[in-house]
């Protein structure tokens, strides 16, 4: 067994968390994946019509990640109950961190129940906004994605909105006063939509696609938790949204600039030395939400 106060084991140690990583940012990507195939086709369409080696293989593979990350799990309540872990392993949650997870929760829970709410209501892109937005996004999103357009209405604020304020977490955006809320992958404009518009929030529709509902929030709510002037998701959608909107704009792909910002791991606020550090203030931002 390992020891963090052995120095050749922290090597290793080391590798180990960057290898589990990298793990982490897999199951990710396979969980969005399949969280894309939940919201277009039900179970009993998949059963019946999806290739049966793929589907046995696919439940295969889950039910064995399943049974050794929950056997962790099991590992590391026991040791929660009954030791104070290793300096080099994880030293349980703080009071401040329980509160945060309690957000981070709520805020999911309320972005997925408010994604169910609208999309009865929300349209797809038009044709006209889909060659518009083709150069930068995957046909498969433009195809998914639907918008509402609230029209004099505007989106309320979290429901929690005042006890997340009590418990410390003071500087949650507040929606009302945004031009759009990206919900998953349905759109609210508190505001007429523009195409500028349309890009910054499909960007937020993209980190949704590529880093999953609840690693997205958590960034969200980590960020404005700790009063940070710098929200990285916002501040990378910013800056697309800038490069969007140049006198002779560039072609790029979105997705592809959004898994390089997740592999050098600015979304967690690294960043690369002599890279724009895209340092917008709220206080000086427009409204948008992720």
């Amino acid at each position: 067994m390992y020891s963090w106060n052995k120095a050749e084991d922290r090597a290793a140690i080391a590798q180990m968390n960057s290898e589990l990583q990298h793990a982490q940012l897999e199951l990710l990507s396979a969980h969005c994946a399949t969280h894309q195939l939940r919201l277009r086709f039900s179970i009993e369409d998949i059963v019946r019509y999806g290739q049966r080696d793929v589907l046995r293989k696919s439940a295969e593979t889950a039910s064995a990640l399943s049974e050794y990350y929950s056997s962790m799990q099991e590992k590391i309540r026991r040791g929660e109950a009954t030791s104070t872990p290793d300096r080099g392993l994880s030293r349980g949650l703080s009071e401040d961190r329980g509160r945060e997870l309690e957000i981070i929760e709520r805020v999911s829970t309320y972005l997925r129940q408010q994604r169910d709410h609208y999309f009865a209501s929300a349209l797809p892109l038009t044709e006209q906004h889909k060659a518009l937005m083709r150069p930068y996004f995957a046909a498969s999103l433009l195809d998914h994605v639907r918008v509402v357009e609230l029209d004099g209405k505007r989106l309320p604020n979290l429901p929690f909105y005042r006890e997340a304020k009590a418990l410390g977490f003071e500087h949650l955006p507040e929606f009302a006063h945004m031009a759009s809320v990206t919900l998953i992958d349905v759109v609210v404009f508190n505001e007429k939509l523009t195409e500028r518009s349309l890009f910054h929030a499909l960007v937020h529709a993209v980190q949704f696609q590529v880093l999953g509902l609840e690693h997205c929030t958590e960034l969200f709510v980590r960020s404005f938790g700790n009063a940070q002037f710098i929200v990285p998701l916002d501040a990378h959608a910013f800056s697309l949204e800038s490069r969007f909107a140049r006198p002779t704009p560039e072609k790029f792909s979105v997705e592809d600039e959004v898994r390089l910002w997740l592999k050098q791991g600015r979304y967690e606020g690294k960043r690369e030395p002599g890279t724009d550090p895209h340092s917008f203030s709220k206080n000086s931002q427009p409204e948008h939400e992720i």
